[in-house]
């Protein structure tokens, strides 16, 4: 019997692939945040600069933080 449980564990199905075996990434949610960004820039040009700005610091602040985040995984490997 264990010896069916080691080979259904081994064998892949056609056209998939065995995940490396490096931790992915967390999740995060900065790219949220720069959508979001966006969202409110393009609707602050419809309406209001006040919108328009806080769309901007959001983008800002949201691809600050990503780019930190990414920086800081690199180093860690």
């Amino acid at each position: 019997m264990p010896n069916e449980q080691s080979q259904s564990l081994d064998a892949v199905p056609p056209g998939w692939q065995v995940l490396p075996d490096e931790p992915l990434p967390r999740p995060t949610y900065f790219p949220a945040g720069l959508a979001m960004g966006v969202a409110f820039f393009f609707w602050g040009l419809i309406t209001t600069w006040v919108v328009l700005l806080v769309g901007v610091a959001l983008f800002i602040a949201a691809l600050a933080g990503w780019i930190t985040e990414i920086r800081h995984g690199y180093k860690a490997h």
